[in-house]
């Protein structure tokens, strides 16, 4: 007896910036609060997703998807579930590096970063590789758990792009176009 596979939607959302995203830094695992920026970004979105769906909406345990995901609960009425193996990329001694100066100081880590960006890793840090193994069984749960429904997944860049690579089994392109966060989201159909 052959088994059909299940589509299902999940919902990949960015927190609303940081003081860090605003300035261009790398935040990796760093715990934020949404700048004034972010806060406004989030309320658009809200607005914006009203009309979706969720039952659930998982998030990284981060204040910034924290703040993201409970604002977006308020809108649909549902619960957040914080997932710990959401957290970010560690960005090991590199936290707070901008990432102007990476692509100064630091021109073969910065080009690895646009065409390897799967092989990089900070110094002292996570690479994206170690990331997506740290994730994808957290990640299977919620989409299984999600069956019939939009899974709403708050999570912060660049663990948002491994995230999306994992559900559309296409890459990460360019890490440092996906270093900063601005409330933006994605649909994706993913079989389970």
């Amino acid at each position: 007896m052959s088994r059909t596979a299940t589509l299902t939607r999940v919902m990949v959302i960015r927190p609303g910036a940081t003081d860090f995203d605003d300035q261009g830094r790398m935040k990796g695992s760093l715990d934020m609060p949404l700048s004034e920026r972010g806060e406004q970004q989030v309320e658009t979105l809200a607005a914006a997703l009203a009309d979706i769906p969720f039952k659930t909406i998982y998030c990284c345990p981060s204040e910034s998807a924290r703040a993201t995901a409970d604002r977006l609960s308020e809108a649909h009425d549902v619960k957040v579930k914080v997932v710990d193996a959401f957290k970010n990329v560690d960005h090991g001694l590199w936290h707070g590096k901008l990432i102007e100066e990476v692509r100064r100081n630091h021109p073969r880590v910065y080009r690895q970063g646009i065409d390897h960006a799967e092989e990089f890793c900070a110094p002292g840090g996570e690479g994206l590789m170690e990331a997506k193994a740290r994730v994808l069984k957290a990640l299977n749960k919620c989409v299984r758990k999600g069956r019939d429904e939009i899974v709403a997944l708050v999570i912060p860049e660049p663990m948002a792009s491994v995230v999306t690579s994992l559900l559309n089994g296409q890459p990460i392109e360019d890490l440092w176009r996906r270093e900063t966060d601005s409330a933006s989201w994605e649909l994706i159909d993913t079989e389970i």
